[in-house]
């Protein structure tokens, strides 16, 4: 058993060549390598220089059919170099990436150090197919529905990098963005917004960093996801370098922010998908917990106005923050995504926690729970009931409610954590009524049976307030979010998943 290390177009030919029954170690003793010329992304190609067992040398260039199948590199006629051309264009207009190899048997060096890679004769042409993972597709549907744009950047042919990324779902048919954008078009100037495109091929280092650029400078968050040491500059200069752990050289796991051990992309849209997540549960918090904190304040300020001189002793309230704060607002950070979270855009960068109407949701909720704890405070009180117990049960009560409602998932038992903190809550908030070490500490008084049910089924209220308050937040951000789209697009960036044996430099702009 064996399995590929390093450049994934290396060990394709390596393999086809073992499959064909050819021993690597013994032609290297048998063909020594004495000269090679490296690949480059500005030249393309790569040429390495033999020594032949019965004296000379041979010279074995490879690298991308335009560069290799000219003139100035091989000796064959212009009908060979046209036909070999075409051949080159419909390979790669079925996907295949390919190479040109061309050899030269020579009798000794060129003179003065000349160039080896002239004079050549073409030896054919190698179609490597590089098939997207079964659920590459999936992936990218994934990050569209999620207002992520993906973004290929590859440093194959034209037509290879447009047949994948239709494949993938990157562009479709007919869309503006669907014409694949080249290097040699963003060197002259000639491409436009570098925004716009959604596929590049025969891409530089520094092409790659002014793509990423030109989304950072429109205002996007930009993940970049590669494995070649011509990524470490892009993959730097990005809001989130993202590199391959298995098949990613060691200068992109430098230069990253992220190292993917399972090479998937799917793995980014998961983190996506986690990160959504805590950042939804943390604005619930924030909502459940100032929301009850606004409602004390708002009691306690205008209870006397309304008959009630001191609507809650000291105690009371620091019982209530105990329980509502505890273990259901631990409990808060545990909720499983939100159904909907992976179909909503990206929020805006500079938005801040407490942004995109949460201010006003937490005012509406605390109005609504003080406004029942002070409606049965009024109601016992004209009814010489014992009012203060009254409060201070539907004030803890009617948080707790807000806080049953907050659940992402409503109704099912994904987060058992928080009905048991909930109803664990409920019975300490009712045991301060009628126990009567916590009647001496509190300052509560016994209730009768319908004064502890009006008060338990006030909390209804708050769950009510909320789950309306849910349902039309909801409506209003998918409305938001569709405008925003049709005026402005998608306000992030991301890139194709890459599949096993993919080349080296290909790679991928893809965001949060």
């Amino acid at each position: 058993d064996w399995h590929a290390l390093g450049d994934p177009t290396e060990a394709a030919l390596l393999t086809a060549g073992a499959r064909l029954g050819l021993d690597r170690e013994a032609l290297a003793r048998e063909w020594p390598r004495t000269e090679e010329v490296p690949f480059t992304s500005d030249r393309a190609r790569m040429t390495t220089v033999q020594r032949r067992p019965g004296g000379g040398l041979r010279v074995v260039c490879k690298g991308a059919p335009e560069v290799v199948l000219a003139p100035e590199v091989l000796a064959d006629g212009a009908g060979t170099l046209a036909e070999a051309a075409e051949a080159a264009g419909r390979l790669a207009a079925e996907g295949y990436r390919v190479l040109a190899v061309a050899v030269a048997d020579r009798a000794e060096p060129p003179e003065d150090g000349g160039d080896w890679e002239s004079g050549l004769n073409l030896l054919g042409l190698i179609g490597i197919l590089d098939p997207p993972r079964e659920a590459a597709a999936a992936t990218v549907a994934a990050c569209r529905r999620a207002g992520i744009i993906p973004v290929l950047i590859t440093g194959d042919h034209p037509l290879t990098a447009g047949v994948v990324a239709r494949r993938l779902g990157i562009v479709e048919a007919g869309e503006e963005a669907e014409e694949v954008t080249t290097g040699d078009r963003i060197r002259d100037g000639s491409a436009g917004d570098l925004t716009r495109p959604r596929v590049f091929a025969r891409t530089s280092p520094e092409q790659k960093l002014d793509i990423v650029q030109a989304w950072r400078g429109a205002g996007h968050v930009v993940a970049m996801t590669g494995d070649g040491v011509n990524d470490g500059p892009a993959l730097h200069r990005a809001d989130i370098g993202v590199a391959m752990g298995r098949r990613g050289t060691e200068v992109a796991r430098q230069a990253a922010d992220l190292v993917l051990a399972d090479d998937d992309l799917g793995t980014v849209v998961a983190a996506v998908e986690e990160g959504r997540r805590v950042y939804a549960n943390v604005r619930r918090f924030l909502l459940y917990g100032l929301a009850g904190g606004a409602a004390e304040i708002l009691v306690m300020l205008f209870g006397p106005f309304l008959g009630m001189p001191l609507p809650l002793l000291p105690a009371q309230i620091l019982w209530i923050n105990l329980l509502t704060h505890g273990l259901p607002g631990v409990a808060l950070g545990a909720e499983p995504v939100a159904p909907d979270t992976m179909r909503q855009p990206p929020r805006p960068p500079e938005e801040s926690v407490l942004g995109a109407g949460l201010w006003p949701r937490i005012l509406a909720m605390g109005l609504v729970i003080a406004g029942a704890s002070l409606g049965v405070g009024i109601w016992a009180h004209e009814t010489g009931r014992p009012w203060q117990t009254m409060v201070f049960l539907v004030l803890g009560a009617t948080q707790l409610g807000v806080g049953l409602a907050s659940r992402a998932r409503p109704g099912t038992f994904t987060n058992p954590f928080l009905l048991v903190g909930i109803a664990a809550a409920l019975a300490l908030q009712i045991a301060g009524v009628y126990l009567p070490p916590l009647q001496k500490l509190l300052g509560t008084e016994a209730l009768s049976a319908g004064d502890l049910l009006i008060g338990c089924a006030l909390s209804a209220v708050g769950y009510a307030a909320m789950r309306l308050q849910v349902r039309l937040s909801a409506r209003a951000e998918r409305s938001a979010g569709a405008e925003a789209a049709e005026v402005a697009g998608d306000p992030e960036v991301a890139g194709d998943p890459e599949t096993p044996g993919a080349p080296e430099d290909r790679e991928r702009a893809a965001g949060r």
